[in-house]
């Protein structure tokens, strides 16, 4: 009787005991609300494809009149996204380095700045944590984006987000 005891206690502590995950990593919005699609054209002389990139914000975070972000919220990054003619297709898309059509830049860290794509946590108009996304694909078709993206946590595992978008991408010239 008291080694079932001490079992469901012991039982009970293991279960209870998670890791301490920091909150930037389980607040990640399944949806966003906006998403931009910033054009920036035939922008490398040695790659054939245009160049795209994407630029979602969750609930909470908008835009000001200088294009500035601003509010609480996340912001999900993807540059060089590369396209066969000016826009985003509809069909799937995979991080790669090839510059291939329907392929786009995967996240990288270079001393402290982000590259390629990227989740901004921000809270009151100011950037709180920065998280690169090391690899991923998604899918666009009828005006929604089906995402899976992966990036190392704190415990340096290898994390799964999901997420999507719906409704049309506004244009945005890059200039």
């Amino acid at each position: 009787m008291k080694h079932s005891i001490a079992y469901i206690i012991l039982l009970t502590m293991l279960v209870g005991c998670k890791p301490n995950t920091p909150s930037a990593y389980r607040g990640l919005p399944k949806t966003y609300a906006t998403a931009y699609e910033q054009i920036h054209g035939h922008c490398y002389d040695s790659v054939a494809q245009a160049v795209v990139s994407l630029d979602l914000y969750s609930a909470g975070l908008d835009l000001n009149e200088d294009k500035r972000i601003v509010g609480t919220g996340y912001n999900l990054y993807i540059s060089d996204i590369f396209v066969p003619d000016s826009l985003i297709e509809i069909g799937s898309y995979r991080s790669d380095t090839t510059a291939e059509a329907f392929t786009f830049l995967p996240g990288k860290d270079y001393e402290g700045y982000p590259f390629g794509m990227y989740i901004l946590n921000i809270e009151e108009d100011q950037i709180k944590q920065i998280q690169v996304l090391d690899s991923g694909s998604f899918v666009y078709r009828n005006d929604s984006l089906l995402f899976t993206l992966y990036y190392k946590n704190v415990y340096g595992s290898k994390a799964t987000y999901n997420c999507t978008y719906s409704g049309a991408l506004i244009p945005w010239l890059k200039k």
